[in-house]
């Protein structure tokens, strides 16, 4: 049977499906009566809602998020939105399926992204924030992680390509504040451009997103923070007072505490990065919810992260 794609199911309502999808979420929810299963499925095209009614808890041990399932169920519309009811799964091994079928990824041109990201990186004068951006990005294998990884595991920019679409729109938004306010562009800049730089090894994305070992303990404020000083510490009479501002604007830039923020922003170029990478995560998280949600649906699935839905009528 033809594999289906995410973006097709809308054609096959009311249809039993046969394919096979990446599970990306799994969560085991108690029911009215018994455990149901509901899980989020991937593909290159998007993503889905599906539930698994019957033997939830048997099944459920069958599989983890990041395995390929092969899912036998029908397509409906609960609340005007795709969802799958889920009769029969298959776990499969990775030479039954085409992983390049399953991999979500940046829809803009990369190519593009990064030759706008690279003038950004050349408009800088400082020149020891320019020997400390060239430094990094000359890497190869940074470079070749970095325009590849996703940016998120599940809230925003959660495919292949979005830490390079995510870093370059935060630069923009600060690009553009920096005419606005008294704040040094040459370092805000540097710090919009490094700032989640340490995803690059936050995330085991092969197949699916996770965290790896790195990222579950140690995380990527840290990780880039160490990149940071390890370049900085090959380059002559790297001012301390300027290593000093970027290491904080990078270990600030959640914003809180409670957001896994490291420090809390204490300059002005430091708020600023906050405020910015905060605007397009939750922009770019809100429009990814409800471009998952049905076409002619008046709002979108329930936004668990922001407890609310988004109308789209």
């Amino acid at each position: 049977m033809k594999r289906i794609n995410v973006n097709d199911l809308a054609n096959c309502i009311n249809q039993e499906i046969d394919s096979y999808f990446l599970v990306v979420e799994k969560d085991l929810r108690q029911g009215n009566k018994d455990f149901f299963l509901r899980l989020k499925l991937a593909d290159k095209s998007g993503f889905v809602v599906a539930n698994i009614w019957k033997n939830a808890t048997v099944k459920s041990d069958m599989f983890e998020v990041g395995d390929v399932l092969q899912i036998k169920g029908m397509v409906i519309k609960y609340n005007k939105n795709i969802q799958i009811t889920i009769n029969d799964i298959y776990p499969l091994e990775e030479k039954e399926y085409d992983l390049a079928e399953l991999i979500p990824a940046s829809k803009k041109d990369i190519t593009e992204l990064t030759d706008n990201f690279f003038e950004y990186v050349d408009s800088i004068q400082n020149e020891y924030l320019s020997q400390l951006l060239k430094a990094i990005f000359d890497n190869k294998q940074i470079l070749n992680l970095f325009i590849s990884s996703p940016a998120a595991k599940g809230w925003h920019h959660n495919y292949a390509g979005g830490l390079l679409e995510h870093t370059l729109t935060v630069t923009k938004i600060c690009d553009f504040a920096c005419a606005l306010y008294p704040v040094d562009r040459d370092l805000t800049i540097t710090g919009a451009i490094l700032h989640d730089l340490g995803k690059i090894y936050e995330y085991d994305s092969a197949i699916g997103i996770d965290f790896s070992d790195e990222g579950r303990l140690i995380g990527h404020f840290v990780l880039v923070d160490q990149m940071i000083t390890e370049h900085a510490s090959k380059i002559d009479l790297f001012p301390k007072e300027l290593l000093m501002k970027l290491r904080h604007m990078v270990l600030a830039h959640h914003g809180e505490y409670d957001k896994g923020s490291v420090r809390l922003p204490q300059t002005l170029e430091a708020h600023l990065l906050h405020l910015a990478d905060n605007m397009d995560a939750q922009v770019t998280g809100v429009k990814q919810i409800i471009e998952a949600s049905s076409d002619n649906s008046k709002w979108s699935e329930f936004d668990k992260l922001n407890q609310k839905f988004y109308y789209k009528g």
